[in-house]
């Protein structure tokens, strides 16, 4: 997530992301969910990292 111009770690080892408009949540590989209010800004499939910005 891109905070104040800064990337912060929301979540790691995320297995699946839902996106319904602004609404973004995400589980991970142990259950875990994280919802926020986000854009997807950028996929890197190399780094295996996903970037959100707030809206």
């Amino acid at each position: 997530m891109i905070r104040e111009g800064q990337e912060e770690k929301i979540l790691e080892s995320v297995d699946l992301v839902e996106v319904d408009g602004d609404a973004v949540k995400m589980v991970n590989i142990f259950g875990e969910q994280k919802s926020l209010t986000a854009r997807l800004r950028r996929y890197n499939s190399t780094e295996g990292k996903i970037v959100f910005e707030g809206v």
